[in-house]
Parts: C-alpha cells; sequence; structure tokens
C-alpha cells in the first residue's frame, strides 16, 4: 500500500475550465434533486459566465473512484508531493474564486473570493465522485462537520470551496509534541461524536486520520471534519461490508491488509484508536521505515501503549486496537467509556520524548 495520486495541477486545470457551451445535463440530472430542500448552492461555467443553481445533492450510493484523492490505496502511485507550476495571479474560477497554491500538509488549495477578497480554501475533486457529495447532503448542516460555502461544477471537476479552517489536528499534534490527557479527551470526544453521526447516517469515512480534522476556532478548542472525500455511503445503513482497501498506512486495520470484505465502521474504530494513541504519545503505535514492515506490525496487531498514559486511557485505546474486529468497541458505545465520562484528576503522567513523524508515508 502506498499513497495515491494527489490533487491535479492547477497549471493543468488552466485550460480543461474554460467557459463552454456543454450544459452538463446529465451530472446535474445525477447530483441534484428538484424534490428535495436547496442546501447547497452550486454554479455551472456557462457560455455567459457563471449560472446559478439552486438544487441539492442527490442521494447516489454507488461509490467510484476517482484519480485525486489525498488517500492511500494499495498498490497505488505516491503523487501527492509534486509541485505545481503556479501562475502568479492564481487560476479563476468561474469568475468568482481564484485559486492559489496549495496549503502544505493539505489537499486544499488556497482560494479567494474576488469579489469580498474573503480568505477560503478549495478541494478539487472528479466530477464522478458521487459518495463525497453524497455524504456532504447528509450531513452538510451538521455542525461537527465543516460546510461547503459552495461547489463549482466544471467541465472535469468539482471545486469545493469551504470556509478557512485555524489549521489541522496533526499539526497541532505535531507542534504540541503529544497532549495533556484533559486536552486530548475534549478533543477526542468531539472526534467520537463526530465518527457516531457519521456512521448513524451510513458513511463509513476510512481514510481516517488526525488531518482529517481542523479546528474552527482561533482558540484551537473546537473540532471539524475537513471533507468526506474517500468517505463511503452505504446503501444500507446495517450493512458496512466493504471490499475496496482504502486508507492512511500508519491508520489502515489489520484485517484491510487482508484480502476479502471487512467492515468499514470497524476499520474506522480502529484508526480511532490510532488517533487516541498519537494524541496521547506523541507517536504512532505502528512505526516503521517501510512499508512491509509497518504492514506487518500492524497485521500481527502488537503494541505498546507507555506507562505516561493513565489506566482509563489505556483501556480504551485497547478497545479500539483490537485486532479481532467483531471486538473492537463501536462508535455508539465509545462515548461511554469512563476515560471519556470521567475526569482522572489525581493522575500524573510520566515524560514521553516522541513526536508524531512528519513522513506523508504516514499521514
Amino acid at each position: 500500500m502506498s499513497n495515491v495520486r494527489g490533487q491535479p495541477s492547477l497549471s493543468g486545470l488552466r485550460d480543461i475550465e474554460k467557459p463552454n457551451n456543454s450544459t452538463d445535463d446529465d451530472l446535474i440530472a445525477r447530483l441534484t434533486s428538484s424534490s428535495s430542500p436547496p442546501l447547497i448552492r452550486k454554479i455551472r461555467v456557462g457560455k455567459n459566465g457563471p449560472v446559478h443553481h439552486h438544487h441539492s445533492v442527490h442521494h447516489h450510493h454507488n461509490h467510484r473512484h476517482h484519480p485525486y484523492r489525498d488517500a492511500t490505496v494499495i498498490n497505488g502511485q505516491n503523487n501527492r508531493n509534486t509541485s505545481s507550476v503556479i501562475n502568479s495571479e492564481g487560476d479563476l474560477i468561474a469568475d468568482k474564486y481564484q485559486l492559489f497554491e496549495q496549503v502544505i500538509g493539505s489537499s486544499l488549495f488556497r482560494c479567494v473570493d474576488v469579489k469580498t477578497q474573503k480568505e477560503l480554501v478549495c478541494k478539487v475533486v472528479s466530477k464522478d465522485n458521487h459518495s463525497l457529495m453524497s455524504a456532504h447532503y447528509r450531513l452538510d448542516s451538521a455542525p461537527s462537520v465543516q460546510s461547503l460555502h459552495e461547489v463549482v461544477v466544471g467541465q472535469r471537476y468539482l471545486y469545493l470551496v469551504f470556509p478557512n479552517a485555524h489549521g489541522d489536528l496533526h499539526s497541532y499534534v505535531r507542534q504540541r509534541k503529544r497532549l495533556r490527557e484533559s486536552e486530548a479527551r475534549r478533543l477526542f470526544r468531539q472526534i467520537a461524536k463526530t465518527v457516531r453521526l457519521c456512521h448513524r447516517n451510513g458513511i463509513v469515512l476510512r481514510d481516517l486520520k488526525l488531518r482529517k480534522f481542523v479546528f474552527a476556532d482561533t482558540e484551537q478548542t473546537q473540532l471539524k471534519l475537513e471533507s468526506f472525500e474517500d468517505a463511503v455511503v452505504l446503501d444500507k445503513l446495517d450493512s458496512d461490508w466493504l471490499q475496496d482497501k482504502r486508507g492512511c498506512p500508519a491508520y489502515v486495520s489489520p484485517e484491510i491488509l487482508k484480502a476479502g470484505q471487512y467492515s468499514g465502521k470497524a476499520a474506522d474504530m480502529w484508526s480511532m484508536g490510532v488517533i487516541l494513541y498519537t494524541m496521547l504519545v506523541g507517536r504512532y503505535p505502528f512505526n516503521d521505515a517501510g512499508h512491509a514492515n509497518l504492514f506487518a506490525r500492524i497485521s500481527s496487531g502488537s503494541y505498546v501503549v507507555p506507562e505516561c498514559v493513565s489506566p482509563r486511557a489505556r483501556c480504551l485505546i485497547r478497545s479500539l486496537l483490537r485486532k479481532e474486529p467483531s471486538e473492537r468497541i463501536n462508535s455508539e458505545d465509545v462515548l461511554f467509556h469512563p476515560w471519556l465520562t470521567k475526569e482522572d484528576r489525581e493522575w500524573v503522567a510520566r515524560s514521553c520524548d516522541q513526536t508524531v513523524p512528519e513522513s506523508s508515508m504516514y499521514d
């Protein structure tokens, strides 16, 4: 498993998204539903400039892969760090948004509204990414999910415009080296509630990791899920069996490394265990220089929780990082774990000198 190809370079998009006579009726028919309330406004690039639509995204459950992901895939190729030659004046999308350089450590591009000069961010995805749009349709109004500011429909790509965040959780943990349990508890509780909300609504996140969560406030206390890229919208809420092998190397569960189907929700819970471990310890529970050795460690399910972690937190980590998927705590029960419901004020943690690796191989 290696990192999959990254976002398309903006220089390559410059000539692709010029206005033309195409109405994209097929796309609009697939992505919109006139019988649903208008939740997301979209712009179609037309002959005479932007054409505004007030349709809602249709529930389309057939998941298709697109070639521009910030996740990982077995036997894929890593093109995430490919630099782009960006026009010094940026790229104008639908005569409304100007796109600039890619945000460091992210799949998002810096974006500015040319009229208001408001700073935003933009994710560029293939037009056939129906699961992502369907997931945003289901939960776009949820306070724990980064809401879509606007969607620009181009000839080949969708431009998802989001409000600007105040940093991501991966960078925050790297900066802090590791978090105090009181702070980690507060942030992880928000993550757990978001994952529970997704699972209740038939959304499996798959590429669940620290970087998926961004801060909504300058104080960096409130987390939001950045986007639903690589998420799967289930046809049936009670059936989460998947076959597609996808996830970030350091966060993938043992069953994803095997042949056959796996429970998407259980795999998400494993990733939550990696997130919690990393927040509290300052390094990944499974760590190695090469993919083969890393996957061997994950497949064995063997890891060590250092003594700097409290007994209750250690218990929750072990409840999440169980090799057998059916034995893992689920998204409904995790919020009732004693570590999240009770404070360990008397706990005095020992020092941990590990730090989260910077390598994109892991995040």
